[in-house]
């Protein structure tokens, strides 16, 4: 007797069944009654019942439908503009249809196309992960570790050579140690279980990046003691676990709501791929968390010096109240208990110059909860270079960080990183007072910082035979 061909994924969407977690069980059952005798027309009656009801399609809210709190004022031309685009992408963000509230923080800038959430932006979702709203750089975020009297200079010299800043890991033989339950968690995570994420996870552990990612050394105010603070995110295992974030939630927009933007995608929290996307955040968290931990144990020990009090906070994540999913791009939580290892104090940088403020949050209303993640910036980076005229980096450097130890790891100076690419720090710092954000209860000084700067890519490297 000839055998029937297999029902296949194609037979079930075929069939009117839409791809999910449900599919592996449906085509065993399939296979089951196949071989038990049954025709494709009745397999194909039984799974009918299997099918659920289209879901209803969500549209865009009406503009201003959805107000959003605003923690910002401009005080000059350039600080107007900046709001006015924030305002305008703020606007059409808080249209998508499981948005309930929103904030913008002092150090609000636009970040990508209209309508995307900007640095310094909050949203309140409900029932909803946005992974576009916590960036490709999950969970960026800060760490400080007291280093008693040790002498700034030897720790920034230390830092400088246990760190690794720009593209890519550390090679073979210079790897810093990844735990071996995190790897397996990993494994046991849908979003996770993907060889490069794995291999990423141990290359990238005691790596920072480049931008504006940077490792800072300073004096406490308050104690007269050094300070070493660390500023990174997530590396290469948080950029996968977002790309395959956004893959799930654009399946999710075309069925829920073709209408919201693709940046604003969402993944249903109350699904399997929501509690997996969830499970999968707080495993990056705790990655991430590590790797500021490996680079500030290493530079203790290079440095020679005794660690004192230590913690951290991030300012790309999402964090949950409730039933509601607070999305923060370059917004540092303000509450006391936004996670388990929280202290009450929080981390915010400003620039280069400028000191760290250790602040305690007030999970003000108006912020949603949140305070400002550092200083921010009132127009792009290649409009700063188009501003410094015919004045060089180098001089840029010399007149604005006069008396600090500022070393690029990039070789070159990246002028957009310098003080001047930045909001006020004064500005930023007073606005934090004046909205009730947060009580600034201590300033790290600067002694220096090894900062990433931009990075050619390794093409361009290759084309100008610049190293």
């Amino acid at each position: 007797m000839k055998s029937l061909p297999p029902i296949t994924g194609d037979d079930l969407k075929a069939w009117g069944h839409r791809p999910g977690a449900q599919f592996p069980a449906l085509l065993a059952r399939a296979g089951e009654m196949l071989g038990a005798g049954s025709d494709r027309a009745q397999i194909r009656a039984v799974l009918a019942a299997e099918i659920p009801p289209a879901p209803v399609q969500r549209a865009l809210r009406a503009r201003g439908t959805v107000p959003f709190h605003e923690t910002i004022e401009a005080g000059d031309a350039d600080e107007a503009e900046n709001l006015a685009k924030v305002r305008a992408t703020m606007t059409e963000l808080m249209r998508t249809p499981t948005i309930e509230a929103g904030a913008i923080m002092p150090d609000a800038c636009p970040a990508g196309p209209l309508g995307t959430i900007p640095v310094g932006g909050v949203a309140a979702a409900r029932d909803a992960i946005h992974p576009g709203m916590h960036s490709a750089d999950i969970c960026c975020s800060v760490m400080i570790t007291d280093l008693g009297f040790a002498d700034p200079k030897a720790v920034l010299d230390a830092a400088q050579k246990v760190t690794h800043f720009g593209p890519g890991g550390r090679p073979q033989g210079q790897r810093f140690t990844v735990s071996l339950d995190l790897l397996d968690a990993f494994r046991a995570n849908g979003f996770l279980n993907d060889p490069k994420a794995l291999r990423m996870a141990q290359e990238h552990m005691g790596t920072q990046g480049d931008g504006n990612h940077f490792l800072f050394v300073g004096r406490s105010r308050k104690t007269g003691r050094t300070a070493i603070v660390t500023h990174h995110g997530s590396r290469g295992p948080g950029a996968v676990l977002y790309k395959r974030g956004m893959e799930v939630a654009e399946r999710f927009r075309r069925a829920l709501s073709p209408q919201t933007l693709r940046q604003n995608a969402w993944i249903p929290a109350d699904t399997a791929e929501g509690r997996a996307y969830w499970e999968a955040l707080q495993l990056i968290r705790k990655w991430t968390k590590a790797n500021h931990n490996a680079l500030h144990q290493a530079t203790v020990e290079a440095a020679r010096a005794e660690a004192g009090a230590r913690f951290w906070n991030e300012h790309n994540f999402v964090f949950r109240r409730g039933d509601l999913f607070l999305h923060g791009k370059g917004a540092t939580p303000a509450w006391g208990d936004y996670a388990a290892d929280a202290t009450g104090l929080t981390l915010i940088p400003l620039n280069m110059a400028e000191p760290v403020l250790v602040v305690r949050g007030r999970d003000a209303a108006c912020g949603l909860g949140f305070s400002p993640h550092g200083a921010g910036r009132n127009f792009s980076r290649s409009e700063h270079r188009r501003r410094m005229g015919g004045v060089t980096p180098e001089q840029m450097l010399k007149a604005e960080t006069a008396g600090l130890d500022i070393r690029f790891h990039a070789g070159g100076i990246d002028a957009s990183e310098l003080p001047s690419g930045y909001k006020r720090a004064e500005s930023v710092v007073a606005q934090i007072g004046a909205h009730g954000l947060a009580e600034i209860e201590d300033y790290i000084d600067p002694y220096g910082c090894i900062m990433a700067g931009d990075v050619p890519p390794f093409w361009l490297e290759r084309k100008t035979g610049r190293r």
